[in-house]
């Protein structure tokens, strides 16, 4: 008895340890996309597609879903009620699994939206630019589901430990299918407003990245050069890159209709493609152009 009392008050100061911390780093810089500080709470505020789309020229696909992420003001509140109550020696469930679920959530959507814009050359490693405050918070978040009292199941917890990632990690890849995996036929009969070689097109945004960007952006390209890079990614996806000397590059995204062509291509071929172009982000620290293109595929 006296040793069950004596488990229950250690995982009461853990677990409000763990509530405190998490609402604490929820207002710390959690990334550091190329000197731009963004914090735990960007997402619900924000501020994280806003510095995104200003700085990177990278948007919520799904604007009209904004209001979705304010969810994740839930986890400062949910947090306190956590620390409240384990402070009254009450039960903190379902705050504190919901706190912590939303939290290895947004910590997902940090992790995997940062590795997409390293894909469009901003740095070079997630783990590298996330901060320690969002990884402390991701501890904290795991922390405070697993003292959750009373334990009566640990089939709860693992759900909740799992739920949250799984949800965000989906609803990522559904996005980011959703913006690339605009059909083959869409662009292939659409008409193109410009037919440029790669290495002009690339050498046009290094002049003038503004100007390039306003004359370029949205409009359908057809690029031809010879391939610098063939990649055929795990979902059957691929992509293809034209490049330069100075290591700037254009890269078409292109969906599982092209997986066969791309499969015969190798560096040093010559190639036509078609797609939108999305603009350019430079890299500060490579000194090099990213060109990106979606709905690509073969002219």
């Amino acid at each position: 008895m006296i040793a069950s009392k004596k488990n229950t008050g250690t995982l009461s100061w853990l677990h409000l340890l763990f509530g405190a911390t998490l609402v604490i780093t929820y207002f710390l810089p959690w990334v550091s996309w190329s000197g731009n500080y963004v914090a735990g709470y960007a997402l619900a505020s924000g501020d994280f597609f806003h510095i995104s789309a200003t700085q990177f020229k990278l948007d919520n696909p799904f604007p009209k879903l904004n209001f979705t992420f304010y969810a994740f003001w839930l986890v400062p509140v949910l947090g306190t009620l956590s620390v409240l109550f384990v402070s009254l020696k009450k039960k903190t469930s379902p705050f504190s699994y919901l706190a912590g679920s939303l939290s290895l959530a947004l910590f997902v959507i940090y992790f995997l939206f940062t590795g997409t814009l390293i894909d469009l050359g901003v740095g070079k490693n997630v783990v590298d630019m996330l901060l320690p405050s969002s990884w402390i918070h991701l501890l904290a978040a795991v922390g405070i589901i697993c003292t959750t009292v009373p334990v009566k199941s640990l089939l709860p917890k693992t759900f909740w430990l799992v739920a949250g990632p799984v949800i965000a990690y989906g609803g990522y890849k559904i996005g980011e299918k959703t913006i690339m995996a605009e059909t083959f036929v869409e662009t292939k009969d659409t008409k193109t407003d410009f037919t440029v070689k790669a290495t002009e097109l690339i050498n046009e945004f290094i002049k003038d990245g503004s100007a390039a960007n306003k004359k370029y952006q949205d409009k359908m390209l057809v690029v031809n050069g010879n391939a610098t890079k063939v990649e055929v990614l795990a979902d059957s996806s691929s992509t293809i890159s034209f490049s330069d000397s100075t290591g700037s590059y254009a890269i078409f995204s292109l969906e599982k209709t092209s997986h066969e062509r791309v499969k015969t291509l190798k560096q040093g071929d010559a190639v036509s493609l078609k797609g939108v172009c999305s603009g350019s982000i430079f890299s500060e620290i490579l000194g090099t152009m990213a060109i990106s293109f979606k709905r690509g595929t073969f002219n």
